[in-house]
């Protein structure tokens, strides 16, 4: 794979899960990470060392994207840290919730569109300044954008969205040079799945696989990379199935 020597990327909701296992990928391949975190700074701080510990670069860098401002403060902080540059950007961060259509309250479909659709949305439109020829934007869909997976309508809405924003900003900002393209996993053994863990959630997951194991966040993270780098200069406006073959 092309080497990201010399790149800045930065990686939202880095400090666990499958944004974890990006940054250190990316790092891996020569990028100067920026470690995104809401609430997990510790962490964080463990990332950025465990990047540093191979003679990597990181950072780390707050920011809570629940809020309205969020993105906003973020990119201003980002912008600050890297100057005129950012070459890659990977908006992982993401909420789930499990809930029938008659127990989704207003709050939980607002939270869910908040981080999962209206955080990429704006930390982009924030970047642009930033971003230019060669730049690669990747965001992070999900199997059940289009395929009925438990009780997650209102996440799997937010996922469809996401899929939609691929297509939309890839055609608006390909004059620019810049790559917009989506990784959408299966079920990935994270705290965002604590069901795989179970007998039965394990059953589950491996029934609707063609590969039968559960996802590690690192069997994703290869896909993001690839995505972000110069292997991948002629893919855009794509979300790329990353699950194992599940529900074919």
């Amino acid at each position: 794979m092309t080497s990201l020597t010399g790149k800045t990327a930065l990686v939202t909701g880095a400090s666990r899960g499958i944004g974890r296992a990006s940054a250190l990928a990316l790092a891996r391949q020569g990028a100067e990470v920026l470690i995104h975190y809401s609430s997990g700074e510790k962490e964080a701080d463990a990332v950025v060392a465990e990047i540093r510990a191979t003679g990597g670069k990181a950072e780390k860098v707050g920011a809570n994207l629940r809020a309205a401002d969020g993105p906003h403060k973020l990119a201003a902080a980002v912008r600050e840290m890297v100057g005129e540059r950012l070459d890659v950007l990977v908006a992982n961060a993401g909420i789930s919730k499990a809930a029938s259509i008659e127990d989704t309250t207003v709050e939980d479909f607002d939270d869910l569109f908040a981080v999962n659709v209206r955080a990429p949305y704006f930390l982009v439109q924030q970047l642009l300044p930033v971003l230019g020829q060669g730049s690669s934007v990747v965001l992070l869909s999900s199997l059940a954008a289009h395929s009925a997976v438990g009780v997650l309508s209102a996440y799997a809405s937010t996922k469809g969205a996401v899929d939609t924003l691929v297509k939309h900003f890839a055609s608006a900002l390909g004059e620019r040079g810049i790559r917009v393209n989506a990784v959408a996993p299966g079920v990935v053994a994270t705290d965002m799945s604590n069901f795989t863990k179970t007998d039965a959630g394990r059953d589950i997951t491996l029934g609707m696989q063609a590969l039968k194991r559960i996802a590690q966040p690192d069997d994703i993270a290869g896909a993001v990379a690839f995505l972000a780098s110069d292997a991948a200069r002629w893919v855009t406006g794509d979300t790329l199935h990353v699950d194992g073959g599940s529900k074919l």
